[in-house]
């Protein structure tokens, strides 16, 4: 979790709230992540750090930014640059995506598996993750020889643990015991 994490919450929320009232949470959600993309540029961080003045800091960086900002998007980046708070863009664009995914009731699912599975094993474990999490499951799998066999599925705080490694570690703890 980032530092900016508290600092960045209302703006996201915000943003956020704003976004929805206006039916406009893609547009958003690209504009944040664009200035994001922009404030953690090293040059630019930088600059932010150091930058005497917040109207030369909102110039530059709006200018930087171009046409990817609308009108209420560069009002955005300048009620944060008055709060001395551009660097903390990076995070409200994370929070912005994690509310966005709340919305849209969506869930990022890292599954970990010895050997690459196969399109019916994927759309099997995506159906029983909807079903069990009641979200629309985006899937990002990777492949770990070390978990010999079974599968890794972290969603959120929720970890199912299906792996052979630690089927195997447990068992090796019972028998010590």
């Amino acid at each position: 979790m980032s530092e900016f994490t508290t600092v960045a919450r209302p703006y996201a929320r915000a943003a956020f709230n704003y976004a929805l009232e206006q039916g406009a949470i893609e547009n958003w959600h690209e504009m944040l992540a664009f200035a994001a993309i922009v404030a953690e540029q090293e040059d630019v961080n930088r600059f932010l750090k150091s930058a005497a003045h917040r109207e030369q800091t909102t110039e530059v960086f709006i200018g930087v930014c171009g046409e990817q900002l609308n009108e209420k998007g560069q009002n955005l980046i300048k009620v944060m640059a008055s709060n001395d708070r551009l660097s903390a863009l990076p995070e409200v664009a994370r929070l912005f995506g994690e509310l966005r995914a709340e919305y849209d009731k969506e869930v990022t699912v890292d599954v970990t598996s010895a050997t690459e599975l196969t399109d019916a094993e994927l759309a099997n474990i995506s159906a029983a993750l909807e079903k069990r999490l009641e979200r629309k499951v985006k899937l990002n799998c990777s492949v770990d020889p070390s978990t010999i066999g079974g599968l890794l599925v972290q969603a959120g705080d929720l970890v199912i643990d299906g792996t052979l490694r630690s089927k195997l570690a447990r068992l090796a703890n019972t028998l010590q015991s």
